[in-house]
């Protein structure tokens, strides 16, 4: 077992948890911020109000980029699977 393939698969495994938890954490991110703001400008403090919008948001990003999601972890796992002659070898 070469070490380089297991930090190369460490590093790739780390960047598709990037890929894949970007675009619904920055959506939340968004979406939580204007709710921020709004609350801050009209001083309403209701603490639930932003958990409605955040989830419209999130349930939002994953049906728009959810097919790139999802091919994009297909791809990684086929190359994982390619992988493991080489990282039993």
């Amino acid at each position: 077992m070469d070490t380089s393939v297991i930090i190369t698969l460490g590093h790739k495994t780390a960047l598709m948890v990037l890929y894949l938890t970007m675009p619904v954490l920055l959506a939340a991110f968004v979406v939580g911020l204007i709710i921020s703001i709004l609350q801050a400008a009209t001083q309403i403090q209701e603490m639930t109000l932003a958990f409605i919008p955040k989830i419209l948001a999130v349930i939002a990003v994953l049906f728009f980029f959810g097919p790139w999601m999802l091919n994009l972890m297909i791809s990684f796992t086929k190359e994982i699977f390619n992988l493991i002659p080489q990282i039993f070898h």
